[in-house]
């Protein structure tokens, strides 16, 4: 009897182990380079919490890479699972919003062979990858009110810009506001690590910059990338495979995902690197 005890109690050890293992602070390991967490914050009106899905990343396992209908041949818009599906990616993202065209970024977007939208905007973050050396890092958001984007611009393939969310100096930059809908962003970390970050629940980009920076995450830039039923993530790693998808309107939503999941013309992915 007492050896069946002992043998009981070594293997919920190592079990216990392997689950310690799998989960770190919060973060559940999907595989070397990639975590998944899922937090929950406060909400400035309802009395439910917000979710904040978030994909960390760790640009020495992955490359990011632009999926963008008008590089193809159909110039056919999809959700971000069918762009993941069609490019091989293990995750998906919004690139950014997008025009009335349904294909071209509302500001600057190029990648290697292919330039969606050659104007540079007035907003103020462009995240950077794709470098052309490796005297830089694999991946910058760059903020061009502190870094010479010029410079910059020179030293990387592709560059997607869009609207800054969290500054150079960790500040919240969007004006507060009472429109609220489900919101997509990318933001880096202050190891240097990528963030895919999804909120379903309805937050002004205001609020929910305040809430994403009392959350362990230690965000050092941000920039949005869509809002509303097309701000869309996915993720497709290990044993997690799940769609995030925006709601309708300011409601507070149920649920996550759903069969509302609208294609859209760009989006941000990542691919393992081979060793």
């Amino acid at each position: 009897m007492e050896r069946r005890r002992r043998r009981f109690i070594g293997l919920w050890l190592i079990l216990v182990a392997a689950v310690s293992a799998k989960v770190q602070a919060g973060w559940e390991v999907l595989e070397t380079g990639l975590e998944f967490g899922r937090f929950e914050t406060p909400h400035p009106v309802d009395e439910r919490p917000g979710v904040v899905n978030v994909l960390r990343i760790d640009p020495a396992h992955f490359a990011l890479r632009v999926m963008a209908a008008s590089a193809t041949e159909d110039r056919k818009p999809h959700t971000a699972r069918g762009w993941a599906e069609i490019g091989g990616l293990v995750a998906a993202i919004n690139a950014s919003m997008f025009q009335e065209d349904f294909l071209s970024s509302v500001s600057l977007l190029r990648m290697p062979g292919h330039v969606n939208n050659p104007r540079l905007s007035r907003d103020n973050s462009v995240l950077a990858f794709d470098p052309k050396s490796d005297d830089v890092p694999p991946v910058r958001l760059i903020d061009r009110e502190c870094d010479d984007f010029e410079a910059a611009s020179t030293q990387y393939r592709t560059l997607v810009q869009s609207i800054r969310m969290v500054s150079c100096n960790g500040r919240n930059v969007w004006s507060p506001s009472e429109k609220r809908s489900s919101i997509a962003l990318v933001a880096m970390d202050e190891a240097g690590k990528v963030l895919f970050i999804h909120v379903r629940t309805p937050y002004s980009p205001h609020e929910l910059i305040n809430a994403l920076l009392k959350l362990p995450l230690a965000i050092d830039r941000a920039m949005y990338t869509e809002g509303g039923i097309q701000a869309q993530m996915y993720v497709k790693s290990g044993e997690l495979e799940r769609d995030f998808a925006g709601a309708f309107g300011s409601g507070y939503p149920s649920g996550e995902g759903g069969p509302s999941v609208w294609p859209v013309p760009n989006v941000i992915g990542i691919v393992r690197k081979t060793p």
